[in-house]
């Protein structure tokens, strides 16, 4: 039951990584065009004059993307979680959600007390064309998805009467997805008064904590990075009323980010109490990780330092530049947990709080790298987002995680890269490492030379580091690992698979999770490719 809800709850995080991946390029339009548009922070524009008018329409082009993100998440959960024909399940969900907020919007209208309703600051709003209705969030858009993916997997091959035929399969998918909306809208119109008010005081009391929240919330949000629960951990505080309620250009706002870009938008300084669930990764990202990276080379054996400076050279200017750090988290978790969760989740936790106090208020969509903290923190300017304090704890951070790990490291003698008995472990393998050393000619039956090329002779290396095809349920990817359902993730070669490139691998009970970076991708889709041409051949 354990590893069922672990394998569930991998999988709803893994589907938010789709919307999410939309929103750097809508706050990056969002970001540049309302600080050209605004005459109280940029005088580089004439209002009214034909930049002017380019710069609003980036502007507007950006702000939709935050606008229909519940709508975005619906689809993207119900295509995540679908387990075939996923296109018809995304599909429905998008019919399924205008439906449940119909539904929401008529049954407060013709059964409920407007004027009650409006006495909770926020309740009732104005959402996707919908007057006077109650803005679920990515909340709702999350049930719904989970409800449509529900009844696609277990309704997909429905047969029903013939005089019913034409509905049967895959058409009934979005019939049965929009009356279950019905009900939905119907059920939240009642209950979401009481979830929203549980939400808000569940944010208020993490908001007296103070400090020690904001360690909390960065101490867990590291932590969770190797299981791939981190997206399902800090989504709420970013899309719910967890994260903040302001009101920003005479609307009410909830959410962290939501919070975070309206201000941006509209001009105003950057709230530190929503971009405190931000400003600290940039501490770990730009400096934090890359200290790291100088402190295992400087701990790396001698005979071991050549061939280990490329490796951590590149994954620190890697986090520096786009936030992007599992590979060299996992290098180093592997090594010692201890050093991942008892010395860099505190120091990380630290950052958060660290920035938090001296009122930081640089956000992000994605990550938090060089690229991010110069868009949403240098561009709309100091006064706006206090970015100059950020860069000064990371300053004093870089050398706190530097003397921490060097001298965790030599104390504790743990083997990070550079530090193995044998010199040939001390990169990461790639596939051409792979093929270098296993490749050997393949034959037919009939003993004929088989020209294979290195693309097939990777993925089924890769196919057999995780037990064999026949131990394969279902085949994923996130921006940086592959997320595999197993039969039994007994039977998974840890070994084998970092053979062929991969930074790490995380198993729990059957599921897997192997990390080979942002070009996961293409290597998903090799493996499909791979996978359906063994099948066909059969």
């Amino acid at each position: 039951m354990e590893n069922s809800l672990f394998g569930s709850l991998q999988k709803i995080g893994k589907s938010f990584v789709l919307p999410i991946a939309a929103l750097p390029l809508a706050g990056l339009l969002l970001g540049v065009g309302s600080t050209l548009t605004n005459p109280a922070r940029s005088t580089l524009l004439t209002e009214g004059g034909t930049l002017f008018k380019i710069a609003a329409v980036l502007t507007d082009s950006g702000n939709v993307v935050f606008g229909i993100l519940p709508l975005l998440f619906a689809a993207a959960v119900a295509l995540g979680l679908a387990k075939n024909n996923k296109e018809v399940a995304a599909l429905s969900a998008l019919i399924a959600y205008f439906v449940m907020n119909a539904s929401l919007a008529s049954t407060i209208k013709n059964f409920m007390d407007m004027a009650e309703l409006q006495k909770t600051p926020g309740l009732i709003s104005s959402f996707l064309n919908f007057h006077d209705t109650m803005n679920t969030s990515v909340l709702g858009g999350v049930v719904m998805g989970l409800i449509v993916a529900w009844l696609h997997n277990r309704l997909y091959k429905i047969k029903l009467p013939e005089i019913f035929a034409f509905f049967s399969g895959l058409r009934f998918i979005p019939i049965i997805s929009s009356v279950a909306a019905i009900g939905v809208g119907i059920l939240l119109a009642f209950i979401w008064p009481l979830i929203a008010h549980g939400i808000v005081m569940l944010g208020e009391a993490i908001g007296h904590m103070g400090a020690f929240g904001t360690f909390l919330f960065g101490f867990i949000l590291r932590a969770l990075i190797p299981t791939g629960l981190h997206h399902v951990f800090y989504m709420p505080f970013w899309q719910t009323a967890l994260g903040g309620t302001a009101e920003v250009g005479g609307q009410v706002v909830v959410g962290a980010q939501n919070i975070l870009f309206a201000q941006l938008g509209h001009g105003d300084v950057i709230s530190p109490e929503v971009a405190k669930f931000y400003s600290g990764n940039y501490v770990v990202m730009m400096f934090g990780f890359p200290a790291a990276a100088l402190a295992m080379y400087h701990t790396a054996l001698k005979q071991n330092k050549a061939k280990a400076k490329g490796l951590l050279f590149a994954t620190g200017l890697t986090s520096f530049l786009t936030g992007i750090t599992e590979p060299l988290e996992f290098s180093f978790m592997f090594a010692s947990p201890l050093l991942y969760f008892g010395v860099h989740c505190v120091l990380a936790g630290l950052a958060f709080a660290a920035v938090n106090l001296l009122n930081a208020g640089v956000g992000y969509t994605f990550s938090g790298g060089i690229l991010d903290f110069f868009i949403y923190g240098i561009i709309p300017g100091n006064d706006r987002t206090h970015w100059i304090p950020v860069v000064l704890v990371g300053l004093v951070f870089a050398v706190i995680y530097y003397l921490a790990f060097r001298i965790t490291i030599q104390m504790l003698q743990l083997k990070t890269p550079g530090r193995e008995d044998s010199t040939e472990e001390v990169k990461m393998y790639t596939k051409q490492d792979y093929l270098d050393r296993n490749k050997s000619p393949q034959k037919d039956q009939q003993g004929a030379e088989l020209d294979v090329s290195s693309e097939a002779l990777l993925n089924a290396q890769i196919i057999e580091g995780l037990g064999g095809l026949e131990n394969i349920n279902e085949l994923d990817n996130c921006a940086t690992r592959l997320r595999v359902s197993l039969k039994s993730g007994e039977k998974v070669n840890q070994q084998l698979l970092k053979q062929t490139g991969a930074a790490g691998v995380f198993v729990a009970g059957n599921s897997a999770q192997v990390i080979y970076g942002l070009n996961v991708g293409h290597i998903k889709t090799e493996l499909d490719e791979y996978i359906s041409s063994l099948q066909g051949s059969k």
